[in-house]
């Protein structure tokens, strides 16, 4: 069963930004398909390092039509960017430093900075951009 799944209320509005946040959704989903059938530490440390690069590119993009709409939390989205990658590279510290992560642990801790972040910052940036801004 999808771990995450798009909700009409994630739309930004930026074709873009949709795009690679139903694939970022796909790419966790991925991962937590694949936890219960392979061995955590094999299966896990390339995926989380694939799922940073992707999540990283997506928020320079992201960022990149904030100041291009001068968006006037562009500073405060982005800090909450900062604080998502810092998690997302303490489950990768904790992976190649051997300590337990549970499945359960990891899916969730994706689940919920995921919904968090497209329910508070995403959705402020889709009410402010509208949906229109292509």
């Amino acid at each position: 069963m999808a771990l995450l799944h798009w909700k009409p209320e994630y739309t930004v509005g930026i074709d873009a930004v949709d795009h690679e946040h139903k694939e970022l959704i796909d790419l966790i989903n991925r991962l937590h398909a694949a936890l219960p059938t392979n061995s955590i530490k094999d299966s896990v440390e390339p995926f989380l390092g694939d799922l940073f690069k992707a999540i990283s590119g997506h928020f320079a993009l992201e960022e990149r039509f904030m100041r291009e709409r001068d968006y006037d939390q562009l500073q405060i989205h982005k800090n909450d960017h900062e604080r998502l990658l810092d998690e997302i590279r303490e489950i990768m510290e904790s992976f190649v430093g051997g300590d337990a992560v549970t499945d359960d642990e990891l899916s969730t801790r994706l689940q919920r900075w995921f919904s968090q972040h497209f329910e508070t910052h995403d959705a402020r940036l889709h009410r402010m951009l509208g949906h229109h801004s292509h």
